[in-house]
């Protein structure tokens, strides 16, 4: 067999083994583009009327919330800037939850639950990260499906390379006449098709496996000249201070925060685990970016500042490695380019989806052929 025959197996079995998981989780990339446009036109309820009164501290707002989850695990409360509900988020891994509770910033008063695990997006990220299947099981099938899928995109990239190139015109446009059979339009939108998306698809694919493998992001992490930790460090108080209960230094924290950055969008704390542990606050520096934030943490006996070794600490001290990691979520779905970029998203994503329906239907018309002719000439 020449090269290109091996290659035409290779893309054709391994596109036909991945195909069923790649278009759903294309289709699903699709529907998750737009979901905080989406969301924001149904969340009235996070607004609230604003007023001169104090807000609630981060520990009334975790006493209140407890209230109603006494059992869970509170992840971190969220404050966003005057007029906007405090949001208390619960989470734990092991049974799984994750719901938010919605506080008035001024009498505490319970506005809002919502379960993050119910509802048409949380569907949608279900079936794009595990195809509703067990976590354990579906997590592993969507990552080595999508690393596979990079090497159907090079295969076919190659496949579709012409030998001569007299021959490139008709690989770069669709030139249907009403003499064309369905075959050959099916195939030209598979080629054609595959061709302008495949740059695209190789980014789609290359930043959805690097959330899915953090041996890939700590390859990409060294390989691009990172110095630091390629992972999220928490790091411990710089005192051993013995506090009155009665009053926490966390609970001046933003406040102080609010004051030192007018400009940012959100704060959203977490709580000390330990004694030992500092206060981790994630500062939202854009409406929805992820990459530009920044990570802060602050001795909780002194509120004291203390620096990270990750690459999530201040946006403004990180390197280019720290920044393409820190930007491969946004890059991902397309916010990394504003509305603009999500279209391009969501548009690589339903062209993506088409490639495995299109590329099952010649493999079925090929296969299908060739049985009816054998069956022929046995006749």
């Amino acid at each position: 067999m020449t090269s290109k025959k091996i290659i035409f197996q290779i893309h054709k079995i391994v596109g036909l083994l991945t195909g069923i998981v790649v278009f759903i989780v294309a289709i699903t990339g699709c529907c998750w583009a737009f979901r905080d446009e989406i969301e924001s036109l149904y969340d009235d309820y996070e607004t609230v009327s604003p007023k001169s009164d104090p807000i609630l501290t981060p520990t009334q707002a975790k006493q209140i919330a407890q209230n109603v989850f006494p059992d869970q695990t509170i992840h971190g409360t969220l404050f966003k800037k005057e007029g906007h509900a405090v949001e208390v988020i619960f989470y734990d891994a092991d049974p799984e939850f994750y719901q938010s509770v919605f506080l008035n910033p001024y009498s505490g008063e319970v506005i809002q639950i919502d379960n993050h695990f119910s509802g048409f997006f949380a569907f949608i990220l279900k079936g794009h990260i595990r195809l509703w299947l067990p976590k354990e099981i579906g997590e592993q099938v969507v990552g080595v499906s999508i690393l596979m899928f990079i090497l159907i995109i090079i295969s076919g990239f190659i496949l579709w390379l012409p030998k001569k190139r007299k021959n490139l015109k008709q690989r770069l446009k669709f030139d249907w006449k009403k003499s064309t059979r369905w075959k050959r339009k099916n195939f030209d939108l598979h080629t054609v098709v595959g061709f302008y998306v495949c740059f695209l698809a190789l980014i789609l694919a290359f930043t959805g496996s690097m959330m899915s493998y953090n041996w890939l992001k700590y390859v990409v992490y060294k390989s691009t000249g990172g110095e630091k930790e390629a992972r999220f460090i928490i790091p411990d108080n710089i005192t051993d201070v013995t506090l009155d209960k009665s009053t926490l230094p966390m609970d001046f924290l933003i406040v102080k925060l609010f004051k030192e950055n007018p400009e940012a969008k959100s704060f959203e704390l977490h709580y000390p685990k330990t004694k030992d542990e500092s206060i981790y606050v994630e500062v939202s520096n854009s409406e929805g970016l992820y990459y530009d934030s920044d990570f802060r943490f602050f001795d909780q006996n002194t509120l004291e500042e203390i620096e990270t070794p990750s690459i999530y600490g201040k946006y403004k001290n990180a390197k280019i490695a720290d920044k393409i990691q820190r930007m491969n979520y946004d890059i991902h779905i397309g916010a990394i380019g504003g509305i603009a970029g999500k279209i391009i998203a969501f548009l690589a994503s339903l062209l993506v989806a088409s490639l495995p329906v299109t590329g099952t239907l010649l493999w079925y018309g090929r296969t299908y052929k060739k049985k009816k002719s054998i069956k022929s000439l046995n006749s």
